[in-house]
């Protein structure tokens, strides 16, 4: 996953901490103006690299897969993480410009004049770090907060399952899946997505079990969730919409099926598209593509190949010589 890899964001008074302790040392190296001017350098290389570090860690959003960009939209804002990472760009050249100010300003012979610059700089370069305070926070925090992110591949065939609470999505994919294994947490909500794996033909295809976001109508989403639903629609390739004509689950028939059109057209017309009633050892009474009983185990193996029917994937085959 492309943000799993992202790095802690250090505090400002780490890094100022970390800048003028080696420059403290390089400077007992040495003596008079050239323990200050080394001092300098010292100070100004490890702010400005340790910045750029925190701006080239982050990837290009431009160049993320579209699933993962909104679901980072949804969640911590593209354009203000974009914001405050040119912030502390910024800061890198800003403090890599100050060592080279001060260090062409420092006198040939004076090590008093000296070191009362060394000072200033090091006062200018503080100043420039708590600037950057808050951008480095919010950085810290994006971080933590994509990383919690499911493990969804992009460029693996993914089936996603929706439908009210309770109609039986998450046994189906915990039935035919490891999903038990595979349970992340989104930042803005406390349910957890569920992200199974079953491989057909040597082709790996992914089920995702969505509980918060697909399972009531559009206009009771809330902000986030409708961008997380967006981002979905770059994901799919099917969609596995579960329905319980015994309305067992607490909500009637036709709020299901309305639920079951609104989730329709969310999605493309090219996204297969199957309705699945569950339960159909209490109830078949509804028009669906199949029916099953996770409960007795009736059709479930056909339903997940009915699933990777609809997702139309072929894989390309190596072509030889």
């Amino acid at each position: 996953m492309i943000f799993e890899d992202l790095p802690t964001t250090p505090r400002s008074e780490e890094l100022l901490d970390k800048a003028f302790s080696r420059a403290a040392r390089a400077g007992r190296a040495k003596s008079g103006v050239d323990a200050q001017q080394s001092m300098l350098q010292t100070s100004s290389n490890v702010l400005s690299d340790n910045l750029e570090n925190v701006v080239t860690a982050w990837p290009d959003f431009d160049e993320v897969d579209p699933f993962y960009r909104e679901l980072a939209d949804a969640v911590v804002g593209v354009d203000e993480a974009r914001t405050h990472l040119s912030e502390v760009a910024w800061a890198s050249r800003k403090t890599k410009s100050l060592g080279r100010e001060y260090i062409g300003r420092l006198p040939r012979d004076d090590a008093e004049a000296a070191r009362k610059l060394r000072k200033q700089a090091f006062a200018r370069m503080g100043s420039v770090m708590d600037e950057i305070e808050g951008d480095l926070q919010f950085l810290n925090e994006a971080r933590d907060d994509l990383k919690t992110f499911p493990d969804v591949r992009p460029d693996e065939p993914a089936i996603v399952v929706a439908g009210y609470p309770n109609v039986g999505k998450s046994s189906f994919v915990n039935d035919v899946t490891s999903a038990r294994n595979e349970i992340a947490q989104y930042p803005f909500t406390t349910k957890a997505v569920r992200v199974g794996h079953v491989t057909r033909d040597h082709v790996r295809y992914q089920l995702v079990d969505t509980p918060g976001l697909l399972d009531r109508p559009a206009e009771e989403r809330n902000a986030i969730e409708s961008q997380a639903v967006s981002a979905l629609t770059h994901l799919a390739d099917a969609v596995l919409f579960v329905v319980d004509a015994s309305a067992t689950c607490g909500y009637p028939l036709d709020a299901q099926l309305a639920l079951r059109d609104d989730v329709r057209a969310t999605f493309d017309e090219d996204v297969g598209f199957l309705t699945v009633c569950n339960k159909s050892d209490l109830s078949t009474d509804v028009n669906a593509d199949v029916y099953m009983s996770v409960e007795t185990g009736e059709n479930v193996e056909s339903v997940l190949d009915a699933a990777v029917d609809a997702t139309g994937y072929e894989p390309e085959l190596p072509i030889r010589d």
